[in-house]
């Protein structure tokens, strides 16, 4: 039941995750394309700020809401659990409000701060989200602590919608349109245009989770009546609790937007120390926020996936003290993210100069420049894939408080790598993604460690690493020189870059069937698994 459980809750935030990242690319690429990276330059401070605001609401409160609303579903405690929800739900209001006030009001202090005074318009427009999205990450982490993961993903795709469809449509008016906005310029305006998005993708996705809410209110009312158990904590034990539970959380999600706004400072003071105009400099960070990062963390949401479905079942494992079962969803956890991390990493390696031109082509110039940024990243994805997995069990056993550390320790080193490669003409912006990989080597190694000393968790090597890195160390040669082979057939990067990722996945199917990494019956637990067994059955796979 486990396996099938945290398989199943995981694919279906994996594919609503993949939805949502394709139609983030149907929004980044075109805006992308519209204002450059001068534009982009502009859209990510103000980006990164609502980022790393919206970690204190969205990052660690849900998870708690999660854990502990498991907790006692596990033992029948369906009353204490939605307590538990309408607690952390007037939380959310609050911190909601605070943070909107603080974006709004304060933009053009803060847009100042960053050299870049043309982002105070983005930062205005991004702020009405941080009312509406931790009223709505309340309402998921409940549904995923009753491990019901679809409501979570109907409203991810609803949000995005909502952002793509009217924050490309501000972001193409304000662009083009010929009346001044408070003297701020094309480039400006479209960034601020782009950022109104995630507003406007706030509103649909809330109102998307209160009528699932109000759909699921009879059963939920039903499951209340019947508890028969009459334990009752007090509202400030509750919050307590959950402040216990997300404060670490919420501090270690801040670590990387942390890292990403103080990059923002001191990369582009380290290119003008190599000897970079400020132009120069501000393209190339143009090229690592807008074009290198967001190819890495498409395949990054994934990991997310099975992150949500793991805390709650390790969480409801750990408290009735089953230590073998959480142990194995802790293995299978781990493995799924393996697979697929290693042929995401190869994959996009590979090809990262075709994938950048084939989604930047109006960017040729930058696309090409930022490869070397993008083949590094790739690397660390694999050790961002484990540090998301190691943090999801931690958090399950009750150590949040482990993988903050561990992280701020990788960080520190970032910061010292970042300072020196930077200045260094013939590395450059190469230096800050160096400084980014080294971060997770360190914080996925800790991690990995006290994860076996709390537990005794043990890690199969062969099939977990060595098996999944060898399938997708074969599938990326030999998507390379498919790609080769057909670019130079006709002459379309576009759709030699199709066929060639189609490639890529058959023939890392089969590699990883072949060598055994996949099990018949881990296979059955997949949505539709039982036709691709019979497939597999049918080719001798096995």
């Amino acid at each position: 039941m486990t396996k099938k459980s945290l398989v199943k809750g995981a694919a279906v935030l994996a594919v609503a995750g993949i939805v949502v990242k394709i139609l983030g690319a149907f929004f980044r690429i075109p805006l992308a394309n519209w204002i450059g990276a001068d534009g982009m330059a502009n859209y990510s401070p103000a980006y990164a700020l609502y980022s790393f605001l919206l970690v204190f609401a969205t990052a660690g409160l849900p998870v708690a809401i999660s854990k502990m609303v498991s907790e006692r579903c596990a033992v029948g405690q369906f009353r204490e659990a939605e307590r538990v929800f309408k607690l952390s739900r007037m939380l959310m209001i609050t911190i909601g409000v605070i943070g909107f006030c603080l974006l709004f009001f304060f933009s053009g202090y803060i847009a100042e701060m960053f050299k870049v005074p043309g982002s105070s318009l983005s930062m205005k427009a991004t702020a009405p989200a941080l009312l509406l999205v931790p009223v709505m990450a309340s309402y998921r982490g409940y549904f995923q602590g009753m491990q019901e993961m679809v409501p979570t993903a109907v409203s991810q795709v609803v949000e995005q919608i909502f952002r793509v469809v009217l924050g490309l449509s501000a972001a193409w008016i304000m662009y083009n349109s010929a009346v001044d906005i408070m003297g701020f310029s094309n480039d400006e305006r479209g960034a601020a245009g782009g950022c109104f998005g995630a507003s406007a993708g706030a509103v649909g996705g809330l109102l998307t989770m209160l009528v699932i809410y109000l759909i699921a209110r009879k059963g939920i009312k039903r499951r209340i009546r019947n508890d028969k158990n009459r334990t009752r904590e007090t509202a400030g034990t509750i919050l307590k609790r959950i402040a216990a539970i997300a404060i670490p959380i919420t501090i270690g999600a801040t670590i990387m937007p942390l890292v990403n706004l103080i990059d923002a400072a001191i990369v582009n003071v380290r290119l003008l120390d190599a000897g970079f105009d400020k132009t120069a400099a501000e393209t190339m960070y143009g090229q690592l926020t807008g074009f290198a990062e967001p190819l890495v963390a498409f395949p990054q949401v994934i990991m997310t996936s099975i992150v949500l479905s793991l805390v709650p079942m390790v969480s409801a494992a750990h408290r009735v003290k089953n230590y073998k079962e959480r142990n194995n969803t802790i293995s299978l956890g781990t493995r799924m993210a393996m697979i697929i991390a290693f042929p995401c990493a190869a994959g996009m390696f590979a090809l990262s100069g075709p994938i950048l031109l084939l989604l930047y082509p109006a960017q040729r110039e930058s696309a090409l420049n930022t490869v070397p940024t993008l083949q590094t990243l790739c690397v660390g994805f694999v050790f961002l894939a484990l540090i998301t997995t190691m943090t999801g069990a931690l958090q399950g056993i009750g150590k949040q408080t482990v993988p903050v550390i561990n992280l701020f320790l990788g960080v520190i080193v970032k910061f010292g790598v970042t300072w020196i490669l930077t200045a260094i003409p013939g590395i450059n912006i190469v230096g800050a993604a160096i400084g980014t990989v080294v971060a997770y080597v360190i914080a996925a190694t800790l991690d990995f460690t006290a994860l076996k000393r709390f537990t005794g968790f043990h890690l199969k090597p062969s099939v977990t690493l060595f098996k999944p890195c060898a399938a997708a160390v074969i599938m990326g040669i030999i998507v390379a020189f498919i790609y080769k082979g057909i670019f130079a057939l006709i002459g379309s990067n576009s759709l030699s870059v199709l066929v060639s990722v189609a490639a890529g996945v058959v023939i890392y199917g089969i590699t990883i069937l072949k060598i055994k990494a996949i099990e018949r019956d881990e296979l059955l637990s997949v949505p539709a698994g039982r036709k691709l067994a019979v497939i597999c059955d049918k080719l001798k796979l096995w």
